[in-house]
């Protein structure tokens, strides 16, 4: 009776009596299955054959004892470590090598450990708290002064400008009127309340005013056009007997010539150029 031949699929010898891996439900030889199949420690160069421990991290592999930090050469099997440019590390040779330190209490940041970061600094989360308060700030907004960071409210407390008009912290921007901080959005004309930031205004009594409001409330009025007569941005204009005409509007009544620096009559309100008075 003919027993069937059980071959190794790559060598083609009979592997009855010898050991064998089946690879894919066909059997190998030892020898054939390590040359074809195994994989080669990332540290010695060696295959890693079928009797040994096959560590491998990110398609890379290592016999148990090659499985070591590159720095110290402690085994790093059924331990915690770190990948840095290629390199194996444990956790204290890492940390000593690149983790950083905190701002407040100088001890590293391990890997794993939340951080917080800002201009090249770093702090354990439970170490970023504000000055004042000494509350952690989290991913709340801050404010950095003098190497301290604050939470917004103590910087506000300590540090903020208060606005003249509504007692409140200014915290961005701003106007200054006579040596006295403003928010731009409470700095208006104290008649039509428009804001006046970035615009042209005047004062009268220590308060301000738009230009509008200012030549409606206290401008002197043109006797000719009856409009005010604002004297700011250069303005000329004539005065007479209490009165004042705009240059332009200093005017014969009756015929329109131009009175400015020449003589001229009056007839009740109007006044008239030396022709056209002669007849009073």
């Amino acid at each position: 009776m003919m027993t069937e031949r059980f071959d190794c699929h790559h060598c083609e010898e009979s592997l009855f009596g010898k050991k064998y891996i089946l690879r894919e439900e066909s059997p190998y030889c030892i020898g054939c299955f390590e040359a074809l199949y195994a994989s080669t420690c990332e540290e010695c160069g060696k295959p890693i054959g079928c009797d040994c421990k096959d560590l491998s991290y990110k398609d890379r592999h290592w016999h148990e004892a090659c499985f070591h930090c590159s720095r110290c050469k402690s085994s790093l099997v059924d331990k915690p470590f770190a990948a840095k440019e290629d390199q194996l590390l444990c956790m204290d040779c890492y940390s000593h090598q690149y983790s950083s330190k905190c701002q407040e209490c100088k001890e590293t940041i391990m890997p794993g450990t939340r951080k917080m970061e800002y201009k090249d600094s770093s702090w354990h989360e439970t170490c970023f708290i504000c000055h004042r308060c000494q509350q952690p700030i989290g991913t709340k907004s801050f404010i950095p002064k003098d190497n301290q960071n604050f939470c917004v409210p103590c910087y506000e407390k300590q540090y903020a400008l208060q606005c003249v008009q509504c007692k409140k912290p200014i915290t961005t921007g701003g106007v200054t009127y006579r040596e006295q901080p403003w928010h731009r959005e409470c700095f208006v004309c104290t008649a039509c309340k428009k804001p006046l930031s970035g615009q042209r205004f005047t004062s009268r009594d220590e308060f301000a005013y738009c230009l509008s409001c200012f030549c409606d409330l206290y401008a002197k009025k043109c006797a000719g056009c009856t409009n005010p007569i604002s004297g700011l941005g250069g303005t000329k204009y004539i005065s007479f007997e209490e009165r004042q005409w705009h240059n332009d509007c200093f005017n014969c009544k009756k015929c329109s010539l131009s009175l400015v620096g020449r003589g001229f009559l009056t007839e009740r309100d109007d006044i008239l150029c030396p022709d056209c008075g002669k007849d009073i």
